[in-house]
């Protein structure tokens, strides 16, 4: 299986997906990683990514779970994924994909972000990620989590979903 932990910058894709994977012992990919350095530039400078911009990050991240699946490995990739056709890419044809959305309140998101050190992301395109997101669909049999509890609350809660130790 692999888990795709989605949502806004600030959500705690990074923190939620390091404690699932340790939790779970399987692999664990920071989406950001895998950006191009002109995204990340782009990022940097206050300027949002358009869907061109997008296109090979969401490219390397369908090949990183394809890799694992066609290898029989588990693993948690997070990723912002906010539009349901970026979902549709990155999961393409395979079936062992869960997405979990990790949902939280603007205020919430804007507070931890301001508190955020060394992240190349700014907290002022969390407007422009807000505007951007289309929240999964019930057809794409995603769970959504809410982000207001500590960040063991909310791995134990993917593993009851999904049920996993």
């Amino acid at each position: 299986m692999i888990i795709v932990l989605m949502g806004v910058s600030g959500c705690g894709k990074t923190t939620v997906g390091t404690k699932l994977a340790s939790h779970l012992g399987w692999e664990y990919q920071e989406g950001d990683a895998l950006h191009p350095q002109e995204n990340i530039l782009k990022m940097s400078d206050g300027v949002p990514l358009n869907d061109d911009d997008r296109k090979p990050w969401i490219s390397r991240i369908s090949d990183w779970i394809d890799s694992r699946c066609e290898a029989g490995r588990d693993g948690v990739i997070s990723c912002s994924a906010l539009k349901e056709s970026y979902r549709r890419t990155i999961r393409g044809n395979q079936k062992d994909v869960q997405f979990i959305y990790l949902r939280g309140t603007r205020e919430l998101l804007s507070r931890r972000l301001s508190q955020r050190r060394d992240h190349f992301m700014p907290p002022d395109l969390l407007e422009s990620q807000l505007n951007l997101l289309e929240e999964p669909s019930a057809d794409e049999r995603a769970f959504v989590v809410t982000i207001d509890r500590t960040p063991n609350d909310i791995v134990k809660s993917i593993c009851d979903l999904l049920g996993l130790q």
